[in-house]
C-alpha cells in the first residue's frame, strides 16, 4: 500500500512539473514584454532579433534610407522610383490644397519662400462637393505653418495598404509636409517586422505607425466619416481590383486616392475576358492600348463609388514603363452621380483600319427650368462594316471619356517640380512627362499612331511634324500622347485622317498590284480624297516639350529591367530559381550558337527535297543529304558532335541540355 502511494505522488509530482515548464514556454521569457500592437497584430515584438543569417541590403532613394533582405521575402523594384517620386509630388501639392483652405501653409525644402494663392479646384467643378473644412485662417500677420518631419494636428492622414518595406511610407514622412499621420499596413508579418525597423532606422516613429492586417479589412473599419483617410495609396503586385470596393469608401470627402496596376497584359486586350471580370471592360487589343487601360481604371473607380453615391474626378492619369498610375479625388453627391452613365463609352474598332468610334452609354441634356435631364444614349454609331476597308467591327469598354488629368493640378505640380529641380532624383523626368500632358487634347479620347496609319495602306511612314502639319492645315487640332511617343491625337474624324494618308500615298505611290482586292489597304486606296492635304511644316506642328528636348519617354533603366516576381517566404531560393528560369528562356526560340562546321554536318543529315524531285542542280555543293536515308544510315551518317537529330533524342528524358533549346 505503502509503495502505491509513493508511486501515486512521484507521477502527480511529474505532471505538476511539466504544467509549470508549458506555462513558462507559453508566456515566454520574462524580460521581453510584448507590446500592444504588436498583440493586436500578431506579429513579433519590435526588439525581436533577426537571425544571425539574415543579409540586409540598404538602399537609399530620396530621404529614406531602407534595409530590407537580400532575399525576394519583401517586394522592392528600383525603377519605380518614378513612381514615388511623382506620387510625392502630387500629395504635396494636394496637401498645399487641402491645408491652404485652413489657413496652414507648408513649407518644401528648397522650395523659395512665395506665398502662394491655393484654390480649391473641387469648387470649380463640384457645387454640392466644397469640402466642408471651415478652419478660418489663423488671426494676425504670420500664418500657420507644416513642414516635413513634425506632425501637423490639422494635417493629412494617409494610408499605404500594401506597405512592403515600408519605402513609400517613410518617404512621405520625410518629404512631404502637413501630414498628421501614415499607417504603413501589410499582410506580411515580415514585412510588417521591416517596417518597425525602417522605422526606426529613419527617426519617423512619431509619424509613421506599422500594421499588419488585410488592407481590405483595415480599409472597410475605416468607413465612418471620422475615421476616413485623407490619401489611400495603393500599390499592389499585379492587379487592384480586389481593393477597390473599400479603397472608395475609406477616402474622405475630397479625398485622393492614388491607385497603381501593373497586370497591363489584362488590360492592354491580351485577355478581353479577364479585363472584364477584375474591372467590368473588355479590353481590345489596340495602339492606344495603354490608354484604354487608364481610362478602363477610371471607369472602375467610378463604377465602385456610385455603389455609395459617390464619384471620382480625375487628377492625373499617367502610363509609364510596365504599369499605369491614376490620381482621382473622391467625392459625395447624388446629383453628380447621375451624371456618371454619360461619362462612360462603349468603343467599336475595326478591325482592319483600326479606325474607332465611341458610343456614350448615358445622355445628358437640358431641360427647363435649368433642371438636366438623363436619359439612355442612341446607338450604334457605325454599320456592322467600316465604311473605309469593310471590315467587322470589334466592341469594348466601358470605359471613361472624359478628361483624364485636371490641367490646373498638373500645371501646379509640374511647376513646384521645376522651380525645385533638386527635390527628387527623377525630375527631369516628371518635368518631361508632365509637360506633355500639359499639351494632350483633354477632350479627345484615344489616339492613332503614326506606324499604325502607314502599315495598313503598306506606304512609307510621314515625319510627325509633316503629318501634324497636314492636320493643322486642314482645320484640326492635334496633341501628342505621353502614353506613346508616336502618337497623333487628334479630333479629326476617321475619313480626314484617310484622306490624308491617301495624298501622301500619291507622294509615295504603293504598287497596287501587290495588294489583294480584300485588304483593307486596297479598299482604302481605290478611294479619292475628298480632302487635299498640304504638308508643309508649320511652326506651331512641333511642341514646345519636343522643341525643347525634354525627357518625355523613359530610356532602359537597366538590364533586364520590368515587373519583378512577387515577394515568397523562403525568398532566396525562389529568386535564384527565378534567375535560372530566365537564363533558360531567354532566346527560347534561336537556335544555339554553332560553328560552320557543325553546322553543316547537321545540315547533312537532313534529306533534299529537289533532290527528290530530280530538280537540284547543285549537286555535292549542296548542303543537305542526297542520298536516301534509313534509319540504320542516319545512325551512321549523324555525327557525334551533332546535338540533335531527327531521328535522334538529346539525352534525358526530353530535358533541355542548354538555353535556348526548347
Amino acid at each position: 500500500m505503502s509503495h502505491a502511494r509513493a508511486v501515486l505522488r512521484f507521477t502527480l509530482s511529474l505532471r505538476s512539473a511539466g504544467r509549470l515548464c508549458s506555462a513558462r514556454f507559453m508566456e515566454g521569457p520574462p524580460h521581453r514584454p510584448v507590446s500592444p500592437p504588436a498583440m493586436e497584430n500578431g506579429t513579433a515584438p519590435c526588439g525581436e532579433k533577426r537571425p544571425p543569417d539574415t543579409q540586409e541590403t540598404t538602399v537609399t532613394e530620396g530621404s529614406a534610407k531602407i534595409a530590407f533582405p537580400s532575399a525576394n521575402e519583401v517586394f522592392y523594384n528600383p525603377v519605380q522610383e518614378f513612381n514615388r517620386d511623382l506620387t510625392c509630388a502630387v500629395i504635396t501639392e494636394f496637401a498645399r490644397i487641402r491645408l491652404g483652405a485652413k489657413g496652414i501653409q507648408i513649407k518644401v525644402p528648397g522650395e523659395k519662400e512665395v506665398q502662394k494663392v491655393v484654390v480649391d479646384l473641387s469648387e470649380q467643378e463640384q457645387d454640392k462637393a466644397v469640402l466642408k473644412e471651415g478652419a478660418d485662417p489663423a488671426p494676425g500677420n504670420q500664418p500657420r505653418t507644416a513642414t516635413v518631419g513634425e506632425m501637423c494636428e490639422e494635417g493629412l492622414r494617409v494610408l499605404e495598404g500594401l506597405a512592403a518595406s515600408g519605402l513609400r511610407s517613410i518617404r512621405f514622412a520625410r518629404e512631404v509636409p502637413g501630414l498628421r499621420s501614415v499607417v504603413a499596413n501589410d499582410a506580411s508579418a515580415r514585412a510588417v517586422d521591416l517596417i518597425r525597423h525602417n522605422v526606426q532606422l529613419n527617426e519617423v516613429a512619431h509619424l509613421v505607425q506599422p500594421s499588419q492586417a488585410d488592407a481590405r479589412m483595415l480599409m472597410y473599419q475605416h468607413q465612418r466619416v471620422s475615421d476616413r483617410f485623407d490619401v489611400i495609396d495603393l500599390d499592389p503586385y499585379g492587379s487592384p481590383a480586389a481593393f477597390l470596393d473599400a479603397a472608395v469608401q475609406a477616402v474622405s470627402e475630397g479625398g485622393l486616392l492614388c491607385v497603381t496596376c501593373t497586370d497591363m497584359a489584362v488590360l492592354a486586350g491580351n485577355s478581353g475576358e479577364t479585363c472584364y471580370s477584375k474591372y467590368g471592360a473588355m479590353a481590345l487589343k489596340s495602339r492606344a492600348c495603354h490608354e484604354m487601360a487608364l481610362r478602363i481604371v477610371l471607369h472602375s473607380l467610378d463604377l465602385r463609388a456610385n455603389c455609395y453615391q459617390r464619384f471620382v474626378v480625375p487628377l492625373l492619369s499617367i502610363s509609364a514603363d510596365f504599369y499605369i498610375r491614376v490620381f482621382v479625388r473622391v467625392f459625395t453627391g447624388q446629383a453628380k452621380v447621375k451624371a456618371s452613365a454619360s461619362k462612360q463609352a462603349l468603343v467599336f474598332q475595326c478591325v482592319g483600319c483600326g479606325a474607332f468610334h465611341l458610343q456614350r452609354l448615358g445622355k445628358a441634356s437640358g431641360a427647363p427650368g435649368g433642371r438636366v435631364k438623363f436619359s439612355a444614349a442612341c446607338g450604334p454609331p457605325v454599320a456592322p462594316e467600316c465604311e473605309h476597308c469593310g471590315q467587322r467591327h470589334q466592341l469594348g469598354g466601358p470605359l471613361w471619356v472624359e478628361p483624364i488629368h485636371d490641367l490646373d493640378f498638373v500645371g501646379r505640380v509640374l511647376e513646384a517640380v521645376s522651380t525645385n529641380p533638386g527635390r527628387f532624383h527623377t525630375s527631369e523626368r516628371i518635368r518631361g512627362v508632365l509637360s506633355v500632358v500639359t499639351e494632350e487634347l483633354p477632350d479627345v479620347p484615344l489616339y492613332y499612331t503614326l506606324d499604325q496609319l502607314s502599315s495598313t495602306i503598306h506606304c512609307s511612314t510621314p515625319s510627325l511634324l509633316q503629318l501634324r502639319s497636314a492636320l493643322l492645315h486642314a482645320g484640326f487640332r492635334v496633341s501628342l500622347s505621353h502614353a506613346c511617343k508616336n502618337a497623333v491625337k487628334t479630333d479629326a474624324p476617321a475619313s480626314a485622317l484617310w484622306d490624308i494618308m491617301r495624298c501622301w500615298e500619291k507622294q509615295c505611290p504603293v504598287k497596287r498590284e501587290r495588294l489583294s482586292e480584300t485588304s483593307p489597304a486596297f479598299r482604302i486606296l481605290s478611294v479619292e480624297p475628298r480632302l487635299q492635304a498640304n504638308f508643309t511644316i508649320r511652326d506651331d506642328a512641333n511642341p514646345s516639350s519636343r522643341q525643347r528636348g525634354l525627357k518625355r519617354f523613359q530610356a532602359n533603366p537597366e538590364a533586364n529591367w520590368g515587373p519583378r516576381p512577387r515577394a515568397r517566404p523562403g525568398g532566396k531560393a525562389v529568386g535564384e530559381a527565378m534567375e535560372d528560369r530566365r537564363r533558360l528562356l531567354q532566346n527560347k526560340r534561336k537556335e544555339p550558337a554553332e560553328d560552320l562546321a557543325q553546322w553543316a554536318a547537321r545540315l547533312k543529315t537532313f534529306p533534299c527535297k529537289r533532290f527528290k524531285k530530280g530538280t537540284c542542280q547543285r549537286g555535292d555543293q549542296c548542303c543537305y543529304s542526297h542520298r536516301p536515308l534509313t534509319p540504320e544510315a542516319t545512325a551512321e551518317a549523324a555525327p557525334a558532335d551533332c546535338p540533335q537529330t531527327p531521328n535522334q533524342k538529346p539525352p534525358g528524358s526530353g530535358a533541355t541540355t542548354g538555353p535556348g533549346v526548347d
